[in-house]
């Protein structure tokens, strides 16, 4: 779960090397392809709120993140748009939507399959029949290569940031311990360690919550997300 620190510096880190515009047109086309009439979209793991900046153009939108930091960060940038500090296994909201995504790998938080499987079911549980359900998975198990390094330095007006970490493979998890340097103006330079451990789980405990969840699903590898998406459709 993201901490105080990491919340602040977040943004200016991502939207670096992702292309969120990009990635919000592809939710709406895959959205669009399975329910053409869609027009209301919830994001589960919505963090910042980066993906619904650019879909509430194109649908009514709503989001729930675990993490309070993140949820105070998206709520002033999008005024009006109800957004529920909650977990993706328990949050329960009294409407259902055409469209639920869940992206970049927020589901890899979840420690065991069966907690997959119950966050799975509540997404799913928030869809009206016939609805779509969008999942970018972390690293499937059998693509797991037991860890990298990684670095980066990102440059913005408020200062620089710059990081690293090495993955590795912990207890069949993935994990890093992530430390950054952030300099702003001319304060001192700040040292913190942003410690993440995600799942691994396999396409097919993937396709078997769906499966449970009450939805046909497809798995696209290419052309929709960094890790490939999952997409469900809920039966009647």
């Amino acid at each position: 779960m993201y901490e105080e620190d990491f919340a602040h510096v977040y943004d200016g880190i991502y939207r670096r090397h992702k292309n969120y515009a990009g990635e919000a047109d592809r939710i709406r086309e895959l959205a669009l392809e399975y329910r053409p009439d869609a027009a209301s979209l919830l994001d589960v793991g919505c963090g910042t709120g980066e993906h619904l900046a650019h879909l509430r153009k194109h649908f009514d939108v709503a989001g729930v993140d675990l993490a309070p930091p993140m949820i105070r960060i998206a709520s002033a940038k999008l005024p009006g748009v109800p957004l529920l500090q909650d977990d993706m296994r328990t949050f329960g909201l009294e409407r259902t939507f055409d469209v639920v995504c869940s992206m970049y790998s927020s589901v890899g938080y979840l420690a065991s399959a069966d907690d997959l499987f119950t966050a799975v079911k509540n997404m799913a549980h928030h869809l009206r029949p016939g609805g779509v359900l969008i999942i970018e998975p972390w690293i499937l198990l059998e693509d797991w290569n037991g860890g990298d390094l990684v670095e980066a330095g990102f440059e913005n007006e408020g200062g620089k940031v710059v990081r690293m970490g090495r993955w590795t493979t912990r207890d069949g998890r993935s994990h890093v311990e992530m430390h950054y340097l952030v300099a702003t103006g001319s304060d001192p330079v700040r040292h913190f360690v942003d410690e993440q451990e995600l799942s691994l789980f396999s396409r097919e405990e993937y396709e078997t919550a769906f499966r449970s969840a009450g939805c046909a699903v497809e798995y696209r590898p290419d052309g929709y997300a960094d890790r490939g998406v999952f997409i469900g459709v809920r039966g009647a």
